[in-house]
């Protein structure tokens, strides 16, 4: 059992190296990086919740969040090669779910919008990431694969291998299988990412377009049906002048 705990611990080392080009060596992440330090202790801390222990849970939880500026209940459930980048300002509530391969970046909430002690925290699928200071509130499901934009505010489930932005989070692209085993840093693409406010525009001009196009047809109907009315017109008139 102990050796299997350090076993992981030694596996979200290798995770840091391997998703922080930063990274010199295995040494400096684990005596100068507050993300894998917040991590240990979150290990530790989860372990005594589980036993029961909460008072001593909170107490290593409490004292993470001084020395790293990272707050993680004890009570989170957080899977395997777990990376924080940054890490300032982290904070993941009691009833989190946090599967395997996920990366958060400073600033980023997992939190509740509920009262009830129940399920009211997130759950984050496998090989998830988000961008830093985004907020993802309430039990929603965030699935795999998919990427949570800087600064979104997500309130509703995101389908596998979407990519979310915004306030609240829109879904701006689909899953692309090609790119599932491709990191993305800050969860949102540098090339191919379509941006909402110069689609919206785009749709506002050919709206307006197709307006245009409306006006000119009915003005020429318009028209027609003027000169039809003045033909008839000059029709009945020399019948007129006939008659008298």
């Amino acid at each position: 059992m102990i050796h299997k705990f350090f076993t992981r611990l030694l596996e979200d080392v290798e995770s840091f190296m391997h998703r922080d080009p930063a990274a010199r060596s295995k040494i400096e992440v684990i005596l100068c990086y507050s993300g894998y330090h917040a991590l240990v202790l979150h290990r530790f801390a989860n372990a005594a919740w589980r036993r029961n222990y909460f008072l001593l849970g909170r107490f290593i939880s409490n004292f993470s969040r001084f020395i790293t500026g990272i707050e993680i209940h004890p009570g989170a459930t957080i899977g395997r090669r777990f990376f924080i980048d940054h890490g300032m300002g982290v904070v993941l509530g009691e009833t989190s779910e946090v599967g395997d391969d996920v990366t958060l970046y400073q600033g980023v909430t997992l939190g509740g919008t509920s009262l009830e002690t129940g399920k009211r925290h997130p759950t984050l699928g496998n090989g998830v990431i988000v961008g830093s200071g985004a907020q993802i509130l309430g039990p929603i499901i965030i699935s795999d694969a998919a990427r949570v934009g800087a600064n979104a505010v997500v309130l509703e489930d995101v389908p596998i291998g979407a990519t979310v932005v915004g306030i609240p989070a829109k879904i701006v692209m689909g899953r692309d299988k090609s790119l599932d085993d491709e990191f993305c840093a800050y969860g949102t693409p540098t090339e191919g990412l379509p941006d909402p406010i110069a689609r919206s525009f785009e749709s506002l001009r050919n709206q307006l377009n197709f307006l245009g196009e409306k006006i000119i047809q009915l003005e020429g109907e318009v028209a027609e049906n003027k000169r039809l009315l003045d033909s008839n017109d000059d029709v009945k008139r020399p019948k007129d002048r006939k008659a008298l």
